[in-house]
């Protein structure tokens, strides 16, 4: 087992961990584990055949060394939905929620057997699974993921926003849940995302507790400039972290 499975499994209270990419891991005060967009093979880099997505972040986490009580997917991308992990994740009572344009991978997958267990999500649906409230909302990833979402996840009184990949919808904030403990947001700038400044201004209108920024670092093809972010941040006196792969943020 990884060093970092068993830092997840021994953690006391809630806590927030970064898997590298756009993955995270919500973990509640009594266990329970949630999964959100884990990249945890190479199979973008197979399927793209593009030394570009080859993973440069190395690999913290096996897909059966975590029993999760909610896999969340936000779209189809591989890097958020990982067809060499997603399919071990499941059994055991594993709930799995994925965006309407992930049917195609699940067929590919040939997932039926799980069907009871995987519910298809837009924007507005909401869900409770144990300590999870789940809410899915609106994000804006271009037409490669038109069915794309972000969610925003409440346990234990604390309330997190993980964006998904986004560009920038002002016009669309009004329905995150408020006050959040947690913003989770792209920095890349690139496939359509919210770059560093988009980032900030996210934060400035949402005002987080803390922004936590994701998408940088996996793929040399996806950029993100976690420097930059820095400087912008720091210059706008807005709270924020960036999360080591595998460090925990306790709420």
């Amino acid at each position: 087992m990884h060093d970092f499975a068993t830092k997840v499994l021994t953690a006391r209270g809630t806590s927030v961990f970064s898997v590298g990419q756009a993955g995270f891991i919500i973990k509640s005060s009594s266990g329970q584990l949630l999964a959100i967009d884990l990249y945890l093979s190479e199979c973008v880099e197979r399927v793209e055949g593009n030394s570009g997505f080859k993973r440069l972040l190395p690999k913290i986490l096996e897909s059966d060394e975590l029993k999760f009580d909610v896999v969340i997917c936000t779209h189809p991308h591989l890097d958020h939905f990982d067809i060499d992990s997603v399919p071990e994740m499941m059994g055991g009572g594993t709930k799995l929620y994925v965006s309407a344009d992930c049917e195609k991978l699940v067929k590919q997958l040939q997932m039926e057997y799980y069907s009871s267990a995987i519910t298809y999500v837009g924007p507005g649906d909401h869900h409770t699974v144990g300590d999870f409230d789940i809410t899915f909302v609106n994000c804006d990833h271009g037409t490669g993921a038109p069915d794309a979402v972000g969610v925003v996840v409440e346990a234990d009184g604390k309330t997190i926003y993980e964006a998904g990949d986004t560009c920038l919808r002002l016009d669309r904030i009004e329905e995150i849940i408020q006050p959040l403990d947690v913003l989770i947001a792209p920095i890349n700038g690139a496939f359509g995302n919210l770059n560093e400044g988009d980032c900030s201004v996210l934060a400035e209108n949402l005002k987080p507790a803390i922004t936590v920024p994701c998408h940088y670092g996996m793929f040399a093809s996806h950029h993100g400039d976690v420097g930059k972010f820095y400087e912008i941040m720091s210059l706008k006196k807005l709270p924020f972290l960036i999360m080591q792969q595998g460090e925990e943020y306790k709420l």
